[in-house]
């Protein structure tokens, strides 16, 4: 395993994880979602099983995160979190690892952006796996409440305190609300060609099962869409995680 430090398009420096696997004949990149980082146990365990499968694997954490990356978590915005994404492989392009088409899996956030960018490059990607992801400015309606919106545009944040860093709040400015109304993968859906693993948590209730269950219907190709139950958004109990790399492997065998 060995960590690296890139530049972004804007001169940020971007924290990126490679674990180089000899005569790996694929590569796969995994994404956080919004406020993670590479080391969270439900990223690791995307990691773990490519890594398993002899895949070369690079995690990264975006920028306007709480990882080793520059910038703000209040700054964070779904066009900049793909921006990351689609600079990080841009960099690996260099590398003497690089494989084409490679896979892509991300979180929520990472989710979307990691569809978004199947959907700009179908021919590049392999296979995709948008895990709890989040998947329409039209079913924005859903993820927040009438009162939290008129609060967080009238002080200018959305304040609530973070589950995966105990003890830290996390603040979120009204921009990241206008850039998260310009994104909808369901707009170009008939471009995911490519096979496509859905994930999510039978109590997940910021990205639900009916979004996923929308996303999975529209979805042209190959497809497989997976319930956790008594999981919520993000998957942190042993036997999710265990359940969820298990899912994962299976899909990887179907797909090779």
């Amino acid at each position: 395993m060995e960590k690296i430090i890139i530049k972004n398009r804007k001169g940020q420096n971007i924290s990126v994880i490679l674990e180089e696997q000899e005569n790996a004949k694929e590569l796969a990149f995994i994404m956080h979602g919004l406020g993670g980082f590479k080391e969270q146990p439900h990223i690791e365990t995307f990691a773990e099983a490519y890594r398993d499968k002899g895949f070369t694997v690079v995690r990264f954490d975006t920028t306007n995160t709480f990882g080793e990356s520059d910038g703000n978590y209040e700054d964070a915005t779904i066009t900049n979190y793909y921006e990351d994404l689609e600079d990080v492989i841009e960099w690996a392009k260099s590398q003497p690892w690089f494989k084409e088409p490679f896979w892509l899996e991300g979180h929520s956030l990472g989710g979307i952006c990691t569809a978004m960018y199947a959907e700009k490059y179908p021919e590049k990607v392999k296979a995709l796996a948008p895990i709890s992801t989040v998947v329409s400015n039209t079913l924005i309606g859903d993820s927040y409440t009438d009162e939290v919106l008129k609060n967080w545009k009238e002080t200018g944040y959305l304040i609530k305190p973070s589950v995966s860093i105990p003890g830290m709040v996390k603040k979120l400015k009204w921009a990241f609300y206008e850039d998260r109304l310009k994104h909808d993968l369901l707009k170009d859906v008939k471009k995911l060609t490519m096979p496509v693993l859905l994930i999510v948590g039978e109590k997940d209730t910021s990205t639900p099962l009916k979004h996923q269950q929308i996303l999975f219907d529209a979805l042209p190709g190959e497809k497989e869409l997976h319930i956790i139950k008594g999981a919520e958004h993000t998957f942190r109990e042993e036997e999710h995680l265990k359940e969820i790399k298990t899912i994962i492997l299976d899909w990887i065998e179907k797909v090779s």
